[in-house]
């Protein structure tokens, strides 16, 4: 045989081909090659329809406090609660005992059930005190009940708090490090009763879409048609799309975990402007654009100073010394000149023109208003 013409055995071909193959992937990202960045699947921008966690909650006791617990004085539920429990464990106190329970804190016990939990489940709680205790740091919940909305108990919670925190007083200073009233309980309760959901009942799953818009609805159910055959999507709104299921439950499961998958190219957002009052803050899309329009800005301030004056009466007179305040008052305004803002298509644009004014975030939010009620801006104003 001769050795430059060799016979490979399939065995040999195929680990040579797929080395080959992992090679040139490897390649393509190396050298960086733009992968869709509009791209996104449609579990991302939908969900399935009553499938959704349920909100838990309960009142409960916090023990084992080192003295950092509520002062039972100011804070009756405290005790009752713990009177409560007591009688439940067959331990009845006198009617007129004052029982200080400084190791004992009332707390708020709450939780989130997922969706398809299941009896045994554990999930995780959040605990915060109700009352005036110092740190609930070291405690320890005792078994709480939570409830749904419907009054029915879902979940039992119990175990040890861990606080993020800590903190420190004496000789009346104090030191605080986090927050202590507050703790979480990982794996803290035990889900007692499923919640049923429609998605294996009926003929039909409908997913809502995160945000209503008619044209990613309508992406949506084309791209569900050309991948799983047509008829089986169909948009009902510009929020919901009605599916057409198998009943088998397994099969089910593959079809929705099959269309989750389903690539889908990104729209273009709706332009808008979220402006929060309180905190100054100034949001936008970059469907955000901007006509032309001449914007004037000028600061106005005042200020005002006193100044203390004595007045000394001459010696060896019966007058009185008489202290009396001098008042000045200016009042200062910037020149504030006609700025001309050129139309902005592009979010960077508009970034850099509004940055020009040197307007304060707190200006700015005057300023996008009138924008927008001249007509110049194309995008809506949302205030939060």
């Amino acid at each position: 045989m001769n050795p430059q013409h060799r016979t490979l055995s399939p065995d040999v071909g195929l680990r040579r081909l797929l080395a080959w193959s992992a090679l040139a992937i490897g390649l393509l990202v190396g050298t960086g090659w733009p992968l869709p960045a509009n791209a996104m699947r449609i579990k991302e921008i939908a969900a399935v329809q009553g499938v959704r966690t349920n909100q838990l909650t309960g009142f409960g006791l916090v023990v084992g406090l080192d003295g950092t617990g509520d002062q039972t004085t100011q804070m009756p539920y405290t005790s009752q609660g713990m009177n409560n429990y007591l009688q439940q464990l067959g331990l009845t106190l006198p009617a007129d005992a004052k029982v200080q329970m400084k190791n004992v804190a009332a707390v708020m016990v709450t939780a989130q059930l997922p969706p398809f939990a299941q009896p045994g489940q554990m999930i995780d709680v959040t605990v915060s005190s109700m009352g005036n205790a110092k740190s609930l740091r070291g405690g320890t919940l005792i078994t709480t009940p939570l409830k749904g909305a419907d009054g029915e108990i879902y979940a039992l919670a119990q175990g040890n708090l861990l606080v993020g925190g800590a903190g420190a007083s004496g000789g009346g200073s104090k030191v605080q490090i986090n927050h202590l009233s507050a703790g979480r309980i990982p794996s803290g309760a035990q889900v007692e009763r499923a919640v049923p959901t429609a998605f294996a009942f009926g003929d039909t799953i409908d997913l809502g879409l995160n945000s209503a818009d008619f044209q990613t609805a309508r992406r949506v159910a084309q791209a569900i048609n050309e991948r799983m055959g047509a008829g089986v999507a169909s948009a009902l709104d510009g929020r919901l799309v009605r599916l057409r299921a198998p009943a088998n439950p397994d099969a089910r499961v593959s079809f929705m975990a099959e269309i989750e998958e389903i690539p889908l190219e990104a729209t273009v957002p709706v332009a808008k402007v979220i402006i929060n009052t309180r905190t100054g803050s100034i949001v936008m899309n970059q469907a955000v654009t901007l006509g032309p329009v001449a914007v004037a800005h000028g600061n106005l301030s005042v200020s005002i100073s006193a100044t203390p004056v004595v007045s000394q009466p001459n010696p060896l007179s019966p007058g009185q010394t008489v202290v009396a305040e001098k008042t000045d008052i200016r009042i200062t305004q910037d020149s504030g000149a006609l700025i001309k803002m050129d139309a902005a298509p592009q979010l960077a644009d508009l970034v850099r023109m509004l940055n020009g004014l040197g307007a304060t975030p707190q200006d700015l939010l005057a300023i996008l208003q009138a924008i927008k009620a001249a007509g110049a801006m194309n995008a809506e104003l949302e205030v939060i």
